[in-house]
């Protein structure tokens, strides 16, 4: 009996093992059908369909769409030739360099020159191409290279002191995105009459200097100043937007070379929330602007010591080549006096985003790298007032700065010479030089209407606001009545100035609690002129800045009476 009873459940148990085994095999190979489907799937998928499925800003920063095409074709081509390139393109780029080098000497220098210059046996290394459309008489096309080099370059430095020194340059690496372009295009081989190329985009561009047969740094400040020679020399002849043009049909290509095409009017207005850089005190902010990064056309602001929240209210203009790839950077240092200055933060703006003729009020967050934007630490944001005015503005709008047939090419200044403003010009000193300095003399009338949402002062969970209305450049004031236990007071006052220099003035409103032993600060409002004078009057809500909640509510209006005189 114990016998058949252990033989059923022995059947029993083998029969239910086989059952599972044979169930989780069968799952097994379900979800391995499943899993195979779905790489079939991913595998048929396009860079689109990624982008449909997964937003851009969710991918990790290492993450990248190209749509460059690779080209190991050219690159074995390339290395096999190298040798001849070498030898044809050196004497080439050393008669061709050596002249920007001698414009952006050092001080220090008598002389700087090339001893030797070949590029090594090293063959540079194309990691993509890709096309641009844009016109319809030309091909645009952006070889993307890489290049460790073993180049051979030795200056022959000499300074005023008598001393000759050769510098090797050694270590060179360098990535980047060079464009050529074809046009135009023509029903002759081979189909285009010449090539123009440029350095497009710089991504990486590392190099060591070492004296032969010494120490560089024996000599302060040497090895910094040979550096930023070589730098602003390749940014100055060959760096976007600046091209060589290569003939290869005879013809006249000077449509092609390099030509101002407008002015780009920049108010750096403000900054506020600065990361503070030092440890007694509060940072000495001062801010550096340039569209293309050479000394003589970077832009400086003063220095505002120990604010956090700086007001610079000062005006630049910037020539512009290429209003579609060009941009505006601006870079806030904390100023450390006979030290190097402690980088604080960035911003930029594309000039393809301004609208032509337009006046555009921004705040920029500055981030660590305009490149590589990893950083989420806040350092703070800057004000800017930006206007972009093409040469021949009359072809499709007008200045905005226009009034009684004359015109204002400058958001803070400008005036021509008994013409309307948007005349073309031919080059970059006509646009300076052509220019009468222009006083916007007027009244301004502001009224204070209200606030709301102002935040809890007093103990009794209220507050005691009243506004206090300063004109910067004239210093002049004016000051609402208190309204007592409110936040959300209303005003209705209104208050006249009288302005001597409307396009260089602001207007600041600040708030204050009334208390009988003082007042405590709540916040304020800074306002540039410009769009009032634009709009002659408007109503606006503004946040209040430096408080925890609050908005005011004011209506501005100008009368104008206009100055000229000349600069």
């Amino acid at each position: 009996m114990g016998f058949v009873f252990g033989l059923v459940i022995g059947l029993v148990v083998g029969i239910a093992i086989i059952v599972l085994f044979v169930r989780n095999e069968n799952s097994r190979s379900k979800l391995r059908n499943e899993l195979a489907t779905t790489v079939a799937a991913f595998a048929r998928m396009t860079v689109e369909d990624s982008r449909k499925i997964l937003p851009a800003e969710f991918y990790p920063s290492w993450v990248v769409f190209s749509q460059r095409q690779k080209l190991k074709w050219l690159n074995q081509h390339l290395t096999k030739i190298w040798p001849y390139v070498n030898e044809a393109a050196s004497d080439l780029i050393k008669t061709s360099v050596e002249p920007v080098l001698e414009q952006y000497r050092p001080i220090i220098l008598s002389s700087l020159k090339f001893s030797r210059f070949t590029l090594g046996t090293v063959a540079p290394q194309f990691t993509g191409v890709s096309i641009i459309e844009d016109e319809a008489d030309s091909v645009t096309m952006e070889l993307e290279m890489q290049w460790d080099a073993n180049s051979s370059i030795i200056l022959d430095i000499k300074t005023y002191l008598g001393v000759s020194l050769p510098v090797q340059v050694k270590d060179i690496g360098f990535t980047g995105v060079f464009r050529l372009i074809f046009k135009p295009l023509v029903n002759e081989f081979p189909c285009f009459g010449a090539v123009s190329y440029s350095l497009r985009k710089k991504k990486k561009m590392d190099f060591t200097l070492k004296v032969i047969g010494g120490d560089i740094s024996t000599i302060p400040g040497l090895s910094d100043a040979i550096e930023t020679t070589i730098r602003d020399a390749i940014e100055d002849s060959i760096t976007w937007p600046v091209r060589k043009i290569i003939p290869i049909l005879p013809g006249d290509y000077s449509d092609l070379e390099l030509k101002p095409v407008g002015i780009l009017e920049v108010k750096l207005v403000q900054a506020r929330d600065l990361t503070n850089k030092d440890i007694i005190g509060k940072s000495d902010p001062y801010a550096v602007l340039y569209v293309r990064p050479l000394p003589d056309k970077t832009k400086k602001s003063k220095t505002i010591n120990n604010d956090l929240n700086p007001i610079w209210n000062e005006h630049y203009e910037f020539i512009i080549e290429d209003a579609t790839t060009q941009h505006l950077v601006v870079r806030i240092y904390d100023d450390e006096g006979v030290q190097a200055s402690e980088f604080i933060g960035c911003a930029q703006v594309l000039l393809r985003d301004l609208e032509p003729g337009k006046v555009k009020d921004v705040w920029l967050n500055l981030v660590k790298d305009l490149e590589v934007q990893r950083d989420t630490k806040n350092r703070g944001q800057v004000h800017l007032e930006l206007l972009y005015c093409p040469f021949g503005m009359e072809n499709g709008f007008t200045n905005p700065f226009t009034s009684n047939n004359i015109s204002m090419t400058s958001l803070e200044k400008v005036i021509k010479s008994g013409a309307n403003g948007t005349d073309a010009i031919k080059n970059e000193e006509d646009a300076i030089n052509k220019k009468k300095e222009v006083i916007i003399r007027g009244v301004l009338s502001v009224t204070v209407i209200s606030a709301e949402d102002l935040p809890v002062v007093d103990l009794m969970g209220k507050a005691d606001p009243y506004v206090v209305l300063t004109l910067k450049k004239s210093e002049a004031k004016h000051k609402t009545r208190v309204v007592n236990d409110s936040l959300n007071p209303v005003w209705n006052q209104t208050f006249d100035f009288v302005v001597e220099d409307g396009l260089h003035d602001m207007l600041i409103l600040e708030v204050y609690d009334h208390d009988t032993f003082g007042k405590d600060y709540m916040g304020r409002c800074i306002l540039t002129l410009t769009r009032v004078i634009l709009e002659g009057e408007y109503k606006d809500t503004l946040q209040i800045e430096g408080a925890k909640s609050g908005k005011l509510s004011l209506h501005l209006k100008w009368m104008p009476q206009p100055i000229f005189r000349d600069s």
